[in-house]
C-alpha cells in the first residue's frame, strides 16, 4: 500500500501526453486499506490522478478513499464496482477540482440508484418496496441535477465572443445592441461588411443630381 502523504504539504503530480494515453491502473483492496496496482508506483499515481481529474497526490487519495467507501457492498468494498466507478470518472474527463468532485458524486449516485433498483426488484414485502422506491426516486432526481450543474460549470468556463458588427441581408432582421455568443460562433469580417455597405451606397442614385437634370 502506498503510504499517505504528509498533511503539511501538497505534492503536485505532473502528467504528459504519454501518461494520458496509458491505461488507468486498478486498485488493489487490502485488509487495512487499498493500493494502486502498478509496477511503477510513481507512474501509477500519475495515471490515477489523471483519470480522476486532479493534479496532486492529496486530492487523488481523497477522492479514491471516497470512491472506495462508496463501493462498499456487504460491509466491504467491491473491486468490480470500484473499477467501474473509476472508469466512468475517467470517461467523463473532469477538467478541474470542481468537476472532479461533481463527477465523483455523479458516479456514486448512479451506483446507489442501481442498488436501489435491485432492492426494489427483490423486495418481498410492501414496506421494503416503498423504501427502495422512495430512495430510487430521490436518486433519480438528483442525477440529472448533477449533470446540469456539471454542464453549467463547463459552459461558464468557456470564453465568449461579443459581436459588434452584424451584416444583414435583404429580408433579414437586425438585432440592435451587442450580441454575445460562445467561442464556436464565427464572427464575420468587419472589412467585408464595410465593402458591402459602400457598394450598396454606390448603386443608389443621387436625388439632387436627378432634380438638376430635370
Amino acid at each position: 500500500m502506498n503510504p499517505a502523504p504528509g498533511l503539511n504539504r501538497t505534492t503536485a503530480i505532473a502528467t504528459n501526453d504519454r501518461t494520458r494515453a496509458a491505461a488507468t491502473p486498478r486498485i488493489k483492496l487490502l485488509s487495512h486499506g487499498f493500493a494502486i496496482d502498478h509496477p511503477d508506483p510513481e507512474l501509477g499515481e500519475r495515471l490515477m490522478a489523471d483519470a480522476l481529474g486532479v493534479t496532486d497526490r492529496e486530492a487523488m487519495h481523497g477522492i479514491l478513499t471516497q470512491l472506495v467507501k462508496a463501493s462498499v457492498n456487504g460491509q466491504k468494498p467491491d473491486e468490480v464496482t470500484l473499477s467501474f466507478m473509476i472508469s466512468m470518472v475517467k470517461s467523463i474527463r473532469p477538467r478541474d477540482s470542481i468537476e472532479a468532485m461533481l463527477v465523483a458524486q455523479l458516479v456514486c449516485v448512479h451506483v446507489m440508484a442501481m442498488r436501489c433498483t435491485y432492492q426494489l426488484a427483490n423486495a418481498d414485502d410492501v414496506a421494503r418496496q416503498d423504501s427502495a422506491a422512495r430512495a430510487l426516486g430521490r436518486l433519480a432526481r438528483t442525477f440529472p441535477a448533477q449533470i446540469e450543474a456539471l454542464n453549467r460549470h463547463r459552459n461558464n468556463a468557456e470564453p465568449a465572443i461579443t459581436v459588434q458588427n452584424v451584416s444583414v441581408q435583404d429580408g433579414g432582421n437586425a438585432i440592435v445592441g451587442n450580441v454575445t455568443q460562445h467561442a464556436s460562433v464565427i464572427v464575420s469580417d468587419k472589412g467585408q461588411a464595410a465593402v458591402a455597405t459602400e457598394a450598396r451606397m454606390a448603386q443608389m442614385p443621387d436625388r439632387s443630381e436627378s432634380e438638376r437634370i430635370q
